[in-house]
């Protein structure tokens, strides 16, 4: 979920278990390239040159531009956390609520994975990704299902990178669909490599520091470093917790890559285990 500060806007729509909400920050006049009602949902993709973007019920979702990964909103702080590594080094990536797979280009550019598994429960935003965001097979291997159930299911190789970035709507207000306690965050620690990072989306800094990765004594032992960036324009929390000590040093110096006016916006900030 996207919640824009400087317009005042916080406009929601539900998706499932694992999609992620958005707002749109404000109107933007795009020609329509595809429109369909599935379901009772109005699904769109409209265009305006290269950039494309999905809407849902009328309501921004995600966006794609092959020339301009970096967008400067959400998805990007979902990513940020891969700057902690060398390029190549975190080569597992999982993706919980791929969406239109925005965030999907921009770990396969800065982080270059051998591999990126992306779960999603809508099938829809997936035949979208597919079609009109570029996310190939060879890019991502897109999977519809419940990313709880996935999870709870799957036995293979652990992940050095894990995104929650799972979403849903309660009495009209979006809420994580699933709550950051111990049950879940041991889940997610169990699929983690011991090099590895969660990534967690969150509605604000008092709800991730809610998390059973800082409030569970056990797990909090399983990680050394953890911090909050934030993008001023956004509610959003991000969380980047780590299986192992890491300098910001070098993440500020992988940060010089991107646009200037992008990286002044971005808020990071060391969160202590014990304070």
């Amino acid at each position: 979920m996207e919640s824009d500060k400087t317009h005042g806007l916080n406009h929601l729509v539900k998706f499932d278990r694992t999609s992620l909400l958005f707002c749109s920050s404000s109107p933007l006049f795009m020609a329509i390239l595809w429109s369909k009602i599935i379901e009772g949902k109005k699904y769109e993709v409209r265009a305006a040159g290269k950039t494309r973007r999905l809407y849902t019920d009328g309501v921004f979702h995600s966006q794609y531009h092959p020339d301009r990964l970096y967008a400067g909103s959400v998805w990007d702080l979902l990513m940020l956390p891969a700057l902690f590594y060398e390029p190549g080094q975190l080569k597992r990536i999982l993706v919980l609520g791929a969406g239109g797979g925005a965030v999907i280009h921009l770990l396969l550019h800065y982080a270059q994975p051998e591999v990126i598994d992306a779960i999603d429960l809508n099938p829809v935003h997936l035949q979208i990704a597919r079609r009109f965001f570029n996310v190939t097979s060879s890019v991502a291997n897109l999977i519809e299902a419940d990313g709880v159930e996935w999870l709870m299911n799957y036995n293979g190789p652990s992940y050095d990178m894990i995104i929650d970035d799972m979403f849903g709507e309660e009495n009209g207000e979006p809420a994580r669909a699933v709550d950051l306690d111990h049950r879940w965050i041991g889940l997610l620690r169990k699929k983690l490599s011991n090099n590895g990072v969660l990534v967690l989306n969150t509605l604000s800094s008092k709800n991730l520091r809610k998390a059973a990765c800082f409030t569970n004594r056990k797990l909090s032992r399983s990680f050394k470093s953890a911090y909050l960036l934030q993008d001023p324009d956004y509610y959003n929390a991000i969380g980047a917790v780590f299986r192992r000590p890491v300098n910001a040093r070098y993440f500020h110096k992988r940060l010089k890559e991107f646009p200037n006016k992008s990286r002044l916006a971005i808020r990071i900030r060391r969160i202590k285990y014990n304070d």
